[in-house]
């Protein structure tokens, strides 16, 4: 009897415990910060973690498979591709290019797009509507076309893709920031900066730029994923990364045609742009759900 209830106990404590677990996945976004701090990490210390350089070539290790495999290696964990490249090695200096894909395309985009979003709403007038028709037009443009053009003008190159992605990362800003600036210029304590002799300079950055900044760092994770998924794409098609940098999406592209008979060469790559896209997506839609008013769960 004494057993059965000690069973019992552990079986509730057991029960509390998974419960606590699940209200705490719920409520705070831990898988994505895992994913998301597991990528930022391999993107730093890239070449301390990789075991192999990404660009050492073993014709003789071509398209070994993953350890577990039968035929598989201890030395390649995720296999090799196509001229024995590691693909674990290559995946993690992926993770460098994409984070500086992040840290440069989008830390330009949200500048301007956020410094041109604040003047558009705060000031009115002409430099309003020019700012939202200079958006509306660049909003228009088909974005691969766009790239397929420069790429074949100015020649394939790293910078080239970060002038292309920061260049598609601003007009989502302009417009968010113009519509939270024109409600927040109509507040009282505006007004009171105005009749206490604030300049128009001051009191954008003193008592505007802070309340659209929640708003900024939410549209700024929710693009962060759409930038990493177009840098993919352009790399995909032959006009982002040149080769032989490592990159996802050219990773995919390399071992597509390799599918059936290796999938490891494009999938490993495919499954990182996967899991670091949908991350920063929920961290966007948590940090959205926390930092907005309207939408705060008590």
């Amino acid at each position: 009897m004494e057993e059965t209830v000690g069973i019992s106990r552990r079986f509730g404590v057991f029960r509390m415990s998974a419960r606590e677990g699940l209200h705490i996945l719920r409520r705070w976004p831990v898988v994505p910060v895992v994913i998301l701090t597991t990528f930022v990490v391999a993107g730093i210390f890239a070449p301390l973690i990789a075991p192999h350089s990404p660009y050492e070539q073993n014709l003789e290790a071509s398209r070994t498979p993953p350890a577990w495999y039968a035929k598989g290696s201890a030395k390649y964990l995720l296999g090799t591709d196509y001229v024995g490249r590691d693909v674990l090695s290559r995946l993690i200096h992926g993770a460098r290019v994409s984070m500086l894909v992040m840290a440069i395309s989008m830390g330009s985009g949200l500048l301007v797009g956020s410094t041109l979003g604040v003047i558009a709403g705060y000031c009115g007038g002409w430099s309003e509507e020019i700012l939202m028709r200079l958006a509306d037009v660049w909003w228009s443009l088909p974005f691969l076309l766009v790239a397929l053009v420069a790429a074949v003008v100015l020649g394939q190159s790293f910078g080239l893709v970060l002038g292309i992605l920061a260049l598609s990362a601003w007009s989502a800003f302009v417009r968010n920031v113009r519509a939270e600036v024109l409600s927040l210029k109509t507040r009282d304590y505006v007004a009171l900066a105005h009749v206490a002799g604030a300049s128009h300079v001051r009191t954008m950055l003193r008592h505007i730029v802070p309340g659209v900044t929640n708003t900024i760092v939410v549209i700024a994770t929710l693009q962060v994923g759409g930038l990493i998924l177009a840098e993919a794409s352009l790399s995909f098609l032959g006009v982002g990364i040149p080769a032989p940098r490592p990159a996802w999406g050219l990773m995919v592209a390399e071992g597509r045609d390799y599918l059936v008979d290796s999938w490891w060469i494009p999938f490993f790559p495919g499954l990182a742009i996967f899991l670091v896209v949908m991350s920063l997506n929920f961290l966007g839609d948590w940090l959205r759900d926390r930092l907005d008013p309207r939408l705060r769960q008590l």
